[in-house]
């Protein structure tokens, strides 16, 4: 150390001043690409966790979005129904003659087909169990129930955010895939094209009744300027 720390001269007291910056920047300069090294995989992890976090959040509010009402998905398709043999097969197909509910059916399926396929590839692995039992059941044609998977997701959720599990004695009912907007009525559409049309029949009146105006004007002009009418 003391052939290193040299104070004898001028010198060696220069040398040694630019060897301990020296020492010094290296040290900075090893700690900062460190520092940056943890940041970014810090940043990494993060922005992982949040796209993680957001599609299941997005997964539960399909799967888990319903209280009342029919919780349960048909995965059966019209075409299906009407292949079934019996009297089963026509009452099937009498329920399902409503073409707005069997729109909404089918978009329902699809959402939680979608929802169930982003679980199985974030999802952690209870949760891809039950979503792999469920696209199981629902590939199979048997009646999908997504209960156990929502709670399972808002558990793990609520648990990621840091949040307060939910109380057991409250008794949050069952919950069920969120019910789909059907498609516009014919009719609705029918009065909005009719009410458009009306419009440019009366934009028509109008325009005909300022041609019927400037008829009169020019008529008029035309009078005033004949030979009979000058004074």
């Amino acid at each position: 150390m003391r052939n290193v720390l040299d104070f004898s001269s001028w010198q060696g007291l220069l040398t040694t001043l630019m060897g301990l910056v020296l020492v010094s920047v290296v040290a900075v300069g090893i700690r900062l690409l460190v520092m940056h090294s943890v940041q970014q995989r810090r940043e990494r992890q993060n922005r992982q966790i949040n796209e993680r976090l957001k599609t299941l959040i997005a997964a539960y509010k399909v799967l888990g979005g319903s209280f009342t009402g029919d919780l349960a998905v048909d995965p059966s398709h019209l075409r299906e129904l009407r292949q079934r043999p019996g009297a089963a097969a026509a009452e099937d197909a009498a329920a399902h003659a409503d073409v707005s509910a069997s729109d909404r059916r089918r978009r329902i399926r699809d959402a939680v087909e979608a929802a169930l396929s982003d679980v199985i590839l974030l999802g952690t692995e209870t949760h891809v169990r039950l979503a792999a039992k469920a696209a199981s059941d629902m590939v199979a044609g048997r009646t999908v129930e997504t209960a156990e998977l929502v709670v399972a997701l808002r558990t793990f959720i609520r648990d990621v955010l840091d949040l307060d599990p939910v109380p057991a004695e409250l008794g949050i009912p069952r919950q069920g895939p969120v019910r789909a907007k059907g498609t516009p009525a014919r009719g609705d559409r029918g009065e909005g094209a009719g009410g458009g049309r009306g419009g440019g029949a009366k934009g028509g009146g109008g325009g005909g009744g300022g041609a019927g105006m400037r008829s009169e004007t020019v008529l008029e002009s035309n009078d005033a300027h004949a030979p009979g009418n000058r004074e």
